[in-house]
């Protein structure tokens, strides 16, 4: 009989340099959230594990530097088209890994592939240029790796992250170390079994770790190139290291984003993009989540009632099973800072509108899951209208001047996404300028397209991602002058 514990990889050691190790630091447990229940134990790197990993891609990035880039373009098709023919049982590992529903995760493993096939597709558009010296002289500017780049990714898509994340690293010829997300390390584990001996060894590594193998990592003198999606705290602390060494960074981290609707906007359709925008599928647990939603004051009352009853479609359910419409969280400890607060929004004054406990369903008792939290009466004074709960909290702010509205949404230290919503060409527009957020959505919300470089401004982040800058961002500029 097939149970979805059955697609679970077998290796749950170090992969790198093309083969799996045994980890020096041991290894640690991971959990099904949905049940509490141990899905075994897994890898976990200590700094002479990453020294190991390191000296291994470096050994990958010579072979690598020197395979030719349509050579690479063919060999990360392949690996997209290993990633479309498992994407299921991959969303099944994420599901009972991560919590995020097992219909949602079967499109990472596509984005995923979509990301290599875009990647290999653009390996000979890194491009230099000559510059005109005159006669009998030739200057040329090229674009080279750095060598052995560090990519640390966050809990909420597993495999999306660690897999796509490989592609426009090593297009350009460098070999990269993955980190998965200690709480849901699973998929990575069994991606690296799928594609094993596709790519010369290593190029692609895989070391799952905590804080320790994290930090070695970060520090380590033969990692050049660091980048990061994860919290805020996370990229200073990264930032900060990588200054030591003068090291490259993109950082892409947290958000408290705002949905904003004028009086003139399609009301059905903008209020089915706050419940959207919410993410509450995977529980608000999205960088991208736009949770806080602005309503102007002659619409207030029509747009909330229309977004209370379109929440109704998200129920907390088992995650591996295929009509589940909300996960669960990832641990206890993202569950116990969530509750906590939905317990500081009520002591604030915030009424709460709609869910902000745990759900009854006893097949969830033991698992880390929490009702889809509408508060209303909110004021941008209040700690859930500033902080990032990166859970299932929307905050219903009202509004009425202009000016006040725009200082109230770019007040926070975040300026990552914002949608707006109206049918007034000249207001989106205004609009659009006035938000401080790095990738802005007008009549839409939550979409990525691959091409379009998504990234922050303020504390959100460092740098871009998705799009042709992340592709030049994993090389570097030289100059050659050539007196012929």
């Amino acid at each position: 009989m097939t149970t979805p514990e059955s697609v679970l990889p077998r290796q749950r050691d170090l992969y790198y340099g093309g083969g799996w190790h045994r980890p020096h630091g041991g290894h640690a447990e991971t959990i099904n959230p949905a049940t509490g229940e141990s899905l075994g134990r897994c890898a976990d790197a200590d700094a002479t594990d990453v020294d190991a990993a390191v000296q291994a891609a470096r050994a990958g990035f010579e072979t690598w530097r020197r395979t030719k880039p349509l050579e690479r373009a063919r060999l990360m098709r392949e690996v997209g088209a290993v990633l479309r023919r498992h994407a299921d049982e991959l969303a099944m590992i994420d599901a009972l890994n991560c919590g995020n529903p097992v219909k949602e995760m079967r499109s990472d493993a596509v984005v995923a592939a979509a990301a290599f096939d875009y990647c290999a597709g653009l390996v000979t558009e890194v491009k230099g240029e000559t510059i005109p010296m005159g006669e009998g002289v030739l200057n040329l500017s090229l674009r080279e790796p750095y060598g052995v780049v560090g990519r640390i990714v966050a809990y909420n898509h597993p495999l999306m992250f660690v897999a796509g994340k490989i592609a426009p690293a090593i297009a350009v010829g460098n070999s990269v170390i993955m980190k998965p997300p200690h709480q849901a390390p699973l998929s990575a584990y069994r991606f690296m079994e799928l594609i094993d001996g596709l790519l010369p060894p290593g190029v692609v590594n895989v070391l799952s770790c905590g804080r320790a193998g994290s930090e070695a990592l970060v520090h380590h003198p033969d990692v050049p190139r660091l980048s990061l999606i994860g919290s805020v705290p996370t990229g200073r602390a990264i930032a900060r290291a990588a200054a030591e060494r003068l090291k490259h960074v993109t950082l892409e981290l947290g958000g408290k984003n705002a949905c904003v609707i004028y009086p003139d906007a399609d009301l059905e359709k903008a209020a089915k993009a706050a419940v959207d925008g919410m993410n509450f599928t995977w529980c608000g647990q999205s960088c991208g989540s736009t949770s806080r939603l602005f309503v102007h004051e002659a619409v207030y009352d029509q747009v909330l009632a229309r977004v209370l009853e379109r929440v109704k479609h998200y129920r907390p359910g088992l995650p591996t099973e295929p009509d589940t419409t909300m996960g669960a969280i990832v641990s206890r400890e993202q569950l116990d800072k969530i509750l906590g607060y939905i317990e500081i929004a009520k002591n604030e004054g915030a009424t709460l509108a709609w869910g902000g406990k745990r759900p009854d369903d006893p097949r969830l008792a033991r698992g880390f899951f929490v009702e889809p939290t509408i508060f209303t009466d909110v004021t941008p004074q209040m700690r859930i209208a500033n902080e990032e709960v990166f859970g299932p909290v929307l905050s219903v702010l009202r509004w009425h001047d202009e000016d006040a509205l725009w200082d109230a949404v770019n007040r926070v230290e975040y300026g990552l996404t914002g949608s707006i919503w109206t049918t007034s060409l000249a207001a989106a527009h205004r609009a659009s300028a006035r938000m401080q957020a790095g990738f802005v959505w007008v009549n839409h919300v939550s979409s990525h397209f691959l091409g379009a470089s998504f990234g922050g401004v303020k504390q959100s982040g460092i740098g871009r991602e998705e799009g042709l800058d992340e592709l030049y961002s994993f090389t570097q500029g030289k100059n050659v002058h050539i007196v012929l």
